[in-house]
């Protein structure tokens, strides 16, 4: 069980989270780097050579080429995966906060002031 919470306690730790938050936000971010590259900014960069190859029905053919839906999809993607991991570090902190805000049970010491304490003000 040692080991276990050894894991848990090195997995939950801030940094390792931020490391793998970026890293998944990263791979999406380059998946709509990637389209706005593929998808929309090469085919309009083609289309002067395109026409300096006299290429017919070159509106069609250049304009045909852009995928905007890849690109939007892309750009979704990265918004959802975004609000996913959002909500993942809100609950993470929430929970840590509950961890936190429970104070421990007092010691034997404690209560034995807090006896004597409520003796003294029966006295008085």
């Amino acid at each position: 069980m040692g080991m276990l919470k050894d894991f848990k306690d090195f997995a939950l730790k801030g940094n390792v989270v931020d490391l793998a938050i970026a890293v998944i936000i990263g791979g999406a971010f380059g998946a709509i780097v990637s389209s706005l590259v593929d998808d929309v900014i090469t085919p309009l960069l083609l289309t002067p050579a395109l026409k300096a190859a006299n290429a017919q029905d070159l509106d069609k053919l250049a304009w045909g080429a852009v995928k905007y839906g890849k690109f939007l999809a892309a750009i979704i993607k990265f918004i959802i995966i975004a609000w996913i991991l959002f909500l993942l570090i809100k609950g993470m902190k929430a929970f840590e906060k509950k961890k936190i805000a429970t104070p421990p049970p007092p010691t034997p010491t404690e209560q034995l002031l807090a006896e004597i304490r409520d003796e003294l003000k029966k006295q008085r």
